[in-house]
């Protein structure tokens, strides 16, 4: 039973789920009764360690504690819908890792049903809630740069540069989900429809750089348009030997703002100008998970516990929803239907890397709606 005054939560997935959800969960306020895993021992095992009292691989099973209200998915993708729908149709409010789903289809499979059933979806786009990140975008769209003309969102790390490095079947495969566009893509995906504004089109490049038998990609390449008429480039890999490299910069008709970690610029002919930080963008500081728990490469990914700090202010909006309080807007926490309109803009962009095409999106497709992206066989300048 759940502690008085507490809401109840559980969290399907022992590995990012535990290194992150439980812990943003716990710091949030709430009072996590579950843990829902494949192997019973490691599930036992660490919900022992994070003082969970109701270790299980059923989610049917951890339903039945009295007071839980909340299910936090932190599965492979490919496992997302079957977990979400049982969760919505037992009536519980739901938070999903992304990507939300292998493709839009699947994404609007979860979305109705969590619309009919009035439960609370939020989608775990947690570093809307970074810094930086949220500063940048209220920088952009405060107009202080301007009208963005030209965006650019790169990042290059060598952590499956190593093809000896340990991961996950389910992230090389990418009929599961798995690869570099959905893992860090995502990310990026949701970061420009919040700051820019919706996807008109793309042409892309997926690759493979690390030697690794992978069906799904470490690397990507992508040259984008939105409906604004702000052009860009995101490109990433995951597998570059190096010191890593960061750029995020978006050009206006005014001036340049840009990210240095967490720390926000802009600047134009009068020279370059530290952009304050307002108290309620404050973050507490990276927590890093055990050590110990850091097994695959795909584990080290979160070793510096960089989305502690974003992850509990989504559950905080979460915990503020379901209290009656209205969700936040700057920043506010990504719905289901963001989930579906990233999902348009990742097969959008799939289909242009296969077609070797400029794939143009429909207005309401990377809305949310129901028409899908087809490859258009056209140059562009």
């Amino acid at each position: 039973m759940t502690e008085v005054g507490r809401r109840g939560a559980v969290v399907v997935g022992t590995g990012f789920g535990c290194l992150t959800h439980v812990r943003a969960l716990q710091a949030a306020g709430f009072d996590v009764q579950g843990l829902v895993g494949r192997n019973p021992d490691r599930t036992r095992e660490r919900a022992g360690r994070f003082g969970i009292p109701h270790p299980s691989t059923s989610l049917a099973e951890v339903l039945t504690i009295p007071g839980v209200e909340v299910v936090s998915v932190a599965t492979p993708p490919h496992t997302h819908a079957e977990l979400v729908l049982e969760a919505v149709s037992a009536g519980r409010h739901v938070v999903c890792e992304k990507p939300f789903a292998r493709d839009a289809d699947e994404a609007r499979s979860m979305l109705g049903p969590a619309e009919a059933a009035g439960v609370v979806h939020l989608l775990g786009t947690e570093f809307r809630f970074s810094t930086g990140q949220a500063l940048l975008t209220r920088t952009v769209r405060n107009g202080s740069i301007g009208d963005p003309v030209l965006a650019t969102f790169a990042l290059e790390l060598p952590l499956l540069a190593d093809p000896t490095g340990e991961l996950p079947v389910w992230w090389s495969d990418a009929g599961q989900g798995g690869g570099w566009l959905g893992a860090h893509g995502s990310h990026v995906i949701d970061q420009i429809r919040v700051t820019l504004g919706e996807f008109s089109g793309v042409s892309a490049t997926l690759a493979n750089v690390a030697p690794r038998p992978m069906t799904a990609e470490d690397s990507y390449v992508v040259h984008f348009r939105l409906a604004s008429g702000t052009e860009g480039i995101m490109a990433s890999s995951a597998a570059a030997w190096g010191p890593p490299l960061m750029a995020t910069r978006i050009v206006g008709t005014k001036g340049t703002a840009w990210l240095e970690g967490d720390v926000v610029w802009t600047g134009n002919g009068r020279g370059a100008e530290l952009v304050p930080v307002p108290h309620d963008l404050v973050n507490a500081p990276p927590d890093p998970p055990p050590a110990d728990l850091m097994v695959t490469a795909y584990d080290r990914m979160h070793a510096t516990g960089i989305d502690l700090a974003p992850y509990t202010r989504l559950f905080q909006a979460l915990d503020a929803r379901l209290s009656g309080q209205p969700l936040p807007d700057d920043p506010a926490p990504a719905t289901f239907t963001d989930g579906l309109a990233s999902m348009v803009v990742m097969d959008a962009i799939r289909s242009s890397a296969r077609n070797h095409t400029w794939v143009d999106i429909d207005g309401a497709q990377s809305a949310g709606g129901q028409e899908r992206a087809e490859p258009v066989d056209v140059s562009r300048p």
